[in-house]
């Protein structure tokens, strides 16, 4: 039998090793993981389960570390990517050291988008590979109130950029073979902000997250929220929402509300 490559971001625990056991069966991986140690750790699991396994130890909040994953991805033989590594950064943003805002934003953002960016090369003359992002479902939190979601201006932005640029991917690679899904969990019982999900009764855990996100592909979903029921009729909302936004902001004229009193008499 034939074994796609997977290689797999935050690998090492939660989601990221719940969907490397998934795939055991019929996949050999690249895991990568801040962590050597849990790392090599997953890594022996999976050998004894009949893959083959590369293990890279690298910080993706740094361009070093990005770097390292990408150099890996450019050799085109992986087919499926699972960007999945992340952390919380949970904070009002005047509360965030200046020193921290570029590795927020690269670990939950912009390393997504640059390993993704390395895999395609080699997923494109292929014709063939699929491409897993994962992002959050405070992705769609920005004007949300509920003081039981935590501070999250950084995290939130780098999740929401996360959606709109796998979403748009998804248009560009329309026609070929290579599929896309952005994968956003609420609270999840793993090792993530140190652990909160483990106590938080609205949990899911990450076994069932990475069964919808791998079931999700199967039917086609771009957008994958595990726990939402009637998903194809919420994202359709969500969509015409965005064309109602897109499409009458494209005119030349200002809207009522900006116009001066004289202009509004002349019109």
């Amino acid at each position: 039998m034939t074994r796609a490559l997977a290689l797999i971001t935050g690998a090492a625990s939660g989601i990221g090793r719940a969907y490397a056991r998934r795939l055991a069966s019929a996949h050999d991986f690249v895991l990568v993981d801040l962590r050597a140690e849990p790392l090599a750790d997953v890594a022996d699991e999976l050998r004894q389960a009949g893959a083959a396994v590369e293990s890279l130890a690298a910080d993706l909040s740094t361009q070093d570390g990005i770097a390292k994953v990408t150099g890996r991805l450019a050799k085109g033989d992986v087919r499926l990517l699972i960007s999945n590594a992340g952390a919380g950064g949970y904070a009002r943003l005047a509360d965030v050291a200046p020193e921290d805002v570029a590795p927020v934003l690269t670990l939950n953002g912009v390393a997504h988008i640059q390993l993704v960016h390395a895999a395609l090369p080699g997923m494109l003359a292929a014709d063939a590979g699929t491409i897993v992002t994962v992002a959050s479902l405070l992705a769609f939190s920005a004007a949300q109130t509920n003081e039981g979601i935590p501070h999250r201006t950084l995290y939130a932005a780098a999740k929401a950029s996360l959606v709109a640029f796998t979403r748009t991917l998804a248009v560009e690679l329309a026609g070929t073979n290579i599929r896309t899904q952005v994968l956003c969990p609420s609270v999840v019982a793993t090792e993530f902000n140190h652990g909160a999900g483990f106590d938080a009764p609205i949990a899911m855990t990450a076994e069932d997250v990475a069964q919808a996100g791998l079931t999700g592909l199967s039917l086609g979903e771009t957008v994958s929220v595990p726990g939402l029921e009637d998903q194809a009729a919420v994202l359709e909302a969500f969509t015409a929402a965005e064309t109602a936004v897109l499409n009458g902001g494209f005119r030349p004229a200002l809207a009522a509300r900006y116009r001066q009193p004289e202009e509004a008499s002349d019109r």
